[in-house]
């Protein structure tokens, strides 16, 4: 059976960073973490908006992003994510009260790109994992940041990559099909609007309940397919 190396080789760097960034928060003073909180809700509004201006098509963007907001608080997804967090931070016996809000932020952060998807398809039907480790490299960085400022949850991001990008690798044959240019821009358009909301929640704008928003993803897909 081919075994997916790549999120493997993607999850040892956001551990690794992670890690690094945990060992670097705690030598932080209080005035410090909140600086690296802004600075990373800034950089990374100014990411998800480059995504997001990706999109050819702001009418499938709109609806897929209030129909799966929708769906998502119709199927409590926040909610039991965050009680999943809970229950590992518990198993972890971490102190931190951001652990389980950097797990989500983390997961939707490493898990939404083009990079991902087109990394694992690369992987699945070529074998060539030339942009899973650029990808690699850029979480594990990403990972360093995250970490100083949320802590464990932050390496924990790692399982859901690997199940996701795992999952991409095996079945590549069989989604690359549907999964066009024009697709991949608007997927990568939704994801972007996601990123736009990590930005926020970390500047403490608002709290954008993010989870709740990832059926956009699959919708996204399906009204593109449709409409392009």
């Amino acid at each position: 059976m081919f075994m997916p190396l790549g999120p493997l080789i993607n999850a040892g760097s956001i551990v690794a960073g992670a890690l690094l960034g945990i060992a670097l928060g705690a030598r932080l003073p209080e005035r410090m973490r909140t600086i690296v909180f802004q600075g990373l809700g800034l950089c990374t509004l100014v990411i998800g908006m480059q995504m997001a201006f990706k999109t050819a098509a702001p009418v499938i963007l709109i609806f897929s992003i209030l129909i799966g907001g929708i769906s998502g608080e119709a199927l409590h997804l926040e909610e039991r994510f965050l009680k999943l967090g809970d229950r590992l931070k518990k198993q972890l016996k971490s102190a931190n009260p951001r652990f389980t809000e950097g797990l989500v932020n983390a997961t939707v952060l490493f898990c939404i790109g083009a990079m991902a998807i087109l990394g694992s398809f690369d992987e699945g039907l070529r074998g060539d994992r030339t942009i899973v480790m650029s990808k690699s490299i850029m979480d594990g960085f990403a990972a360093v940041a995250l970490a100083s400022a949320y802590g464990l949850g932050v390496a924990c991001a790692a399982v859901p990559l690997i199940l996701y990008q795992g999952a991409l690798v095996l079945f590549a044959g069989f989604l690359q099909p549907w999964l066009e240019p024009e697709v991949m821009n608007e997927l990568t358009a939704a994801g972007g609007l996601m990123v736009v909301g990590i930005g926020i929640n970390l500047l403490n704008l608002t709290q954008i309940r993010l989870t709740n928003l990832l059926p956009a993803l699959p919708l996204v897909i399906l009204f593109s397919l449709v409409a392009l």
